[in-house]
Formats: C-alpha cells, sequence, structure tokens
C-alpha cells in the first residue's frame, strides 16, 4: 500500500488499485487478447482466494512502484511492439491517476491466441 501526506491527511492507494489501472491500460491495446494467470493467481486459486486482477503483480516501495504483467497476445502481432505499448500505457495510466513513480514494467507474454 503507498501512503502520501498532504496537508489535509493522509491518502492510501492499495496495490488492488494500481493493479486496476494497469489492467485497464493493458485491455486498451489491441493486440492483447487477453491477461494471463501467474503462478500466484494459480497458488491463490487453489487456496480458495479470489484475486481482484489476475495477470498482474503489484511491488511497491517508497512511493516506486514494480509491475510484473502476464499477457497473452493475439498471434500476427509484433510481440516487441505490444510489449513497449503495454509498457508506454501502464506508466502514463499509473502515474497520472496515482502520482507515483514506476520503476519497472516487466511484460511478460505468456502465450498467443489465434482470431476468431
Amino acid at each position: 500500500m503507498q501512503k502520501k501526506e498532504f496537508s489535509l491527511g493522509l491518502i492510501k492507494i492499495h496495490e488492488t488499485v494500481i493493479s486496476q489501472i494497469a489492467s485497464e491500460a493493458i485491455c486498451e491495446i489491441e493486440g492483447v487478447a487477453k491477461l494471463s494467470n501467474n503462478f500466484r493467481n494459480n497458488i491463490y486459486k487453489l487456496l480458495g482466494r479470489k484475486m481482484d486482477t489476475p495477470g498482474i503483480k503489484v511491488s511497491t516501495d517508497n512511493n516506486q512502484v514494480k509491475l510484473d504483467v502476464f499477457v497473452i497476445i493475439r498471434y500476427g502481432v509484433s510481440i516487441p511492439e505490444i510489449a513497449n505499448k503495454i509498457q508506454e500505457n501502464v506508466k502514463v495510466a499509473v502515474e497520472k491517476m496515482t502520482n507515483l513513480s514506476l520503476l519497472d514494467i516487466n511484460v511478460n507474454i505468456q502465450g498467443i491466441e489465434r482470431g476468431k
């Protein structure tokens, strides 16, 4: 959880809020089929716990955020181009909405989905 103190009090931004912002930013990108479950999400499922935003892991430290995103992309798109778009879109969205600094955005391509 990220905390910032202002003259009128404290503002807390929970990691799930950051992951939801990132999720929306990722899903806006043409060529991304869906977010993918990572190992952590699969463990949570086995334990009967639900993750709010599968496919995104948020780590925070001193107002700096590190994101690991796990995505399935559509067949035929350029992987480096899509990964770069994901990083740019997520950076802009998270920094604009939270005023937090993004340290890393690691994009993990978990698979390819054929078009229908």
